[in-house]
């Protein structure tokens, strides 16, 4: 999905591939990652979030035709199998997922129909999807976070172009709102709640890949730029794990220290692909899906225990 105008596909999403980095391995990580149980269906640009220790995954595409999934499952880490969920009401791919509230909210991404701005809302505890208020533009390839008892949806592309365009959404009274922008318009790029603020990295503008880093504070709604990584990163999954920021993509896996305030490199996944999701859970980074370097739509998930 990196293309201009239309969504692109697995194959046409693998215009870079990197090259193996230089392992310095983190401390605990020596064996490193482990193949877990996969899931049932091949497929990337899923949407995914963690909520009460469970990876919930919705969506997604597969194939050549990049046809859009429904398909929900969650993944127990603890017993290492999925369990397979009432489906996503419509099937999309390249939407962004967090958890808030009890929650998983998936917000906007691509259907059969075109881009999209519709949320929902799954309840684990009534196994039940809700329709909730959509989010003010249709785009993919954007970022959700939760942070503060507030969803924060950010950039994404649509017409043809990168958007800048930081939303927020307040769950009890049902309503987004613009906030503000992006310092640069982008896509394509991992984001997660921080030290208590919204952390933006990589990402796609044009034919480049990324290695910005910007942070947002939630109280001002101020940007500022972060520590700068040392590969640029596209369609990656990032976790956070304590004073660590942890970003997979393809070949690179780059963690952020807060204590020293430098990246170092981490050792590359078995199976190297973008467009993945990843959640640190009981002390394991887990990969999850994602579109390999071979342009085959994986089943497959990794984990690593830190």
């Amino acid at each position: 999905m990196r293309g201009r105008g239309a969504l692109a596909l697995c194959a046409a999403a693998a215009l870079v591939v990197s090259s193996a980095v230089a392992v310095a391995r983190p401390s605990g990580a020596d064996a490193g990652w482990e193949r877990a149980e996969s899931m049932s269906q091949r497929r990337s640009y899923l949407a995914a979030a963690e909520l009460g220790g469970f990876v919930y995954a919705a969506g997604g595409m597969v194939g050549e035709t990049g046809r859009p999934l429904s398909t929900f499952a969650r993944y127990d880490p603890r017993t290492d199998d999925w369990e397979v969920l009432p489906q996503l009401p419509v099937p999309t791919r390249a939407a962004a997922a967090a958890a808030l509230d009890g929650r998983v909210f998936v917000v906007g991404g691509t259907t059969a129909d075109g881009n999209t701005g519709a949320t929902w809302a799954y309840d684990p505890g009534t196994r039940r999807w809700s329709a909730r208020a959509p989010l003010p533009a249709a785009v993919f390839n954007h970022a959700a976070v939760a942070l503060d008892g507030t969803l924060y949806v950010v950039g994404g592309y649509a017409d043809g172009r990168e958007r800048a365009d930081v939303y927020a959404y307040e769950p009890g009274r049902d309503l987004w709102r613009r906030i503000g922008t992006l310092p640069r318009a982008t896509h394509a790029f991992g984001a997660v709640a921080f030290r208590g603020e919204l952390w933006v990295l990589g990402g796609r503008r044009g034919e480049r890949i990324l290695r910005d880093v910007w942070i947002l504070d939630p109280a001002t709604r101020d940007w500022r730029r972060g520590p700068t990584m040392p590969r640029g990163m596209e369609l990656l999954g990032a976790a956070v794990t304590g004073d660590e920021i942890h970003a997979v993509w393809e070949s690179v896996y780059q963690v952020y220290d807060a204590g020293t305030g430098r990246w170092r490199a981490g050792p590359p996944p078995q199976v190297t692909r973008h467009a993945l999701e990843a959640f640190v859970v009981d002390g394991s980074l887990i990969a999850v899906g994602g579109c390999t370097t071979a342009l085959q739509d994986s089943p497959v998930v990794e984990r690593l225990e830190l």
